[in-house]
């Protein structure tokens, strides 16, 4: 075994770091217990504003209706996170409108943010984007190789969540290590 001396006014080791990717993009996407029924990029630069918001559900109401007949026309049941655009007079009104049943609850309880997001994020760890297309393709990729069964783990997942919640009467917890 070989020593090495370091003198006192040697500088501190660098540490390799990623960098990030280029580009960016949002993803709205929207699921159930047997997969993906709708999702959208958002434009690069767009804001998610009422306009912009009331055209996804638009498209999401005509993929129902082709992928999930059964849901048609009144069973439909969003989970909103509390994103401005998600409140606006306009968009309950949409809602409503449609028989679109609207639950709003923090994003520690939505399944994007506690299953899919993460999901996707951990698959494209590492990877650098160059271009819109490479990274919305590859997003569309791990979307449509996501199995049945993962979804229907994801909703048990979010019904324990629901459950911790309630029994903590909407009270903060810490410690769900049952994902």
């Amino acid at each position: 075994m070989t020593e090495h001396a370091v003198e006192k006014n040697s500088p501190q080791p660098k540490k390799a770091r990623m960098s990030q990717s280029q580009v960016k993009t949002m993803l709205v996407c929207f699921f159930d217990h047997k997969g993906i029924v709708h999702y959208d990029f958002i434009t690069q630069g767009q804001t998610v504003n009422q306009q912009c918001y009331l055209e996804v559900p638009t498209r999401l109401r005509e993929c129902v209706w082709r992928k999930r007949p059964e849901l048609w026309p009144d069973k439909l049941i969003l989970h909103h996170d509390s994103a401005p655009a998600h409140g606006v007079l306009r968009v309950h009104e949409f809602l409503a409108k449609n028989s679109i049943t609207k639950l709003d609850h923090s994003p520690d309880l939505a399944p994007c943010n506690f299953w899919l997001f993460p999901k996707l994020k951990n698959a494209l760890k590492g990877q650098r984007f160059d271009e819109l297309s490479d990274i919305q393709r590859n997003v569309k990729t791990l979307l449509q190789g996501i199995p049945e069964n993962d979804f229907q783990d994801c909703f048990r997942h979010w019904h324990h969540r629901l459950t911790k919640c309630i029994s903590s009467q909407g009270g903060y917890f810490t410690g769900d290590t049952n994902r």
